[in-house]
């Protein structure tokens, strides 16, 4: 395996990919230290089914997964007839391969939108400034509320401005990219539109670390993630047995795909 550990810039100005605005109010801060940005690794070649975790969803899992599967498919207008989990990564799918991928994270962004309801999320916005115990709090939180999409996850304990916190949900292996296979999806439906939705709805940085070698991520709560033109996450060539390969081929997570040069010309 070769890895390579790339370290955050400490400054970055407004940024989108390649140059075109998701939103004019997204805004990248100023880091007020240096941290790990993103781990960037060689994808294997084949991955191993024996290794494929089997979920067993309980009646709060399939409803959350089917309220977030429909929430996406009433936002693009397309429907499918598949349940569970399937049909979410369906809705999900069907995003990537109609949107470019600004279209894409508004897309989600505006599905998170319908899931959850404005007057919560604003409460929990007032009530939770960041601080220690918000940065915490947030990372308990997704630890008991979220395994039924990201997978299995546990709490980690990280350093903040020089002191020790237990902001980080490490996800073991992550369920949707294990689901998918691909890199482009993981970057451009998960990672990037929940980093800025939560920072839009909830006040809260975070950045999102993929690991493509073993499928594992960490969501680092309190750290401004780099802008996605310098995110090594998404310079990541996509892996061979993506499921998507015979329409991106091999380079999945391209910002500079001929869709998106199509769309904005």
């Amino acid at each position: 395996m070769e890895a390579n550990l790339v370290l955050s810039y400490q400054s970055f100005s407004k940024v989108s990919m390649r140059n075109i605005k998701i939103n004019t109010y997204y805004k990248y801060n100023k880091l007020a230290y240096p941290s790990t940005c993103c781990v960037l690794t060689k994808p294997p070649h084949n991955n191993d089914s024996s290794n494929y975790h089997v979920y067993k969803d309980n009646w709060f899992d399939h409803l959350a997964i089917n309220h977030l599967s429909q929430s996406i498919q009433a936002t693009t207008g397309l429907r499918n007839k598949k349940s569970g989990y399937e049909g979410f990564v369906e809705a999900a799918r069907v995003v990537y391969v109609n949107f470019n991928s600004t279209h894409q994270a508004n897309i989600v962004i505006e599905s998170l939108q319908r899931a959850f309801p404005k007057p919560i999320l604003s409460l929990v916005k007032m009530l939770l400034p960041e601080s220690k115990w918000a940065r915490e709090y947030c990372a308990i939180f997704t630890t008991i509320f979220f395994p039924w999409l990201v997978g299995p996850c546990e709490v980690k304990e990280s350093e903040f401005n020089g002191r020790k916190e237990n902001n980080v949900v490490h996800i073991k292996k992550c369920r949707l990219l294990e689901e998918t296979n691909c890199v482009g999806m993981c970057t451009n439906l998960c990672k990037m539109p929940s980093q800025l939705f939560i920072k839009d709805t909830l006040g809260m940085s975070v950045n999102m670390v993929p690991n493509f070698d073993d499928m594992s991520c960490e969501m680092i709560f309190g750290q401004d993630p780099p802008p996605p033109d310098t995110d090594p996450a998404f310079m990541q060539p996509c892996y061979k047995l993506c499921k998507l390969n015979n329409k991106h081929q091999t380079d999945c997570n391209s910002q500079m795909k001929k869709k998106d040069h199509l769309e904005i010309s």
